[in-house]
């Protein structure tokens, strides 16, 4: 799962039965954010991932995109819709 995301304000981990907080660092302007949900899963509750039922998004939070894929693709692979492109500098 990769997630466009601006800003977050979690500050410590948690993990409950059915949810997961992290704190997430991110630097000023657009990040991309990918999770590995199978490694995830394994670190915080210790089984196999199966599927996600919901994704919750705040109103404080500024997406792009979010998308599930099977694996990592690299920035050439993907299609133009599903890329970051940064402001250019002016010279």
């Amino acid at each position: 799962m990769a997630i466009d995301v601006d800003r977050t304000i979690q500050a410590v981990t948690r993990v409950k039965p059915y949810i997961c907080t992290m704190p997430l660092r991110l630097d000023d302007g657009w990040n991309q954010i990918q999770l590995n949900l199978a490694d995830f899963t394994r670190r915080a509750y210790g089984t196999n991932y199966v599927e996600t039922l919901r994704v919750q998004v705040h109103a404080n939070c500024r997406l792009r995109r979010i998308y599930f894929s099977d694996r990592l693709y690299s920035e050439e692979e993907l299609p133009p819709e599903f890329k970051l492109y940064l402001p250019m500098q002016k010279t």
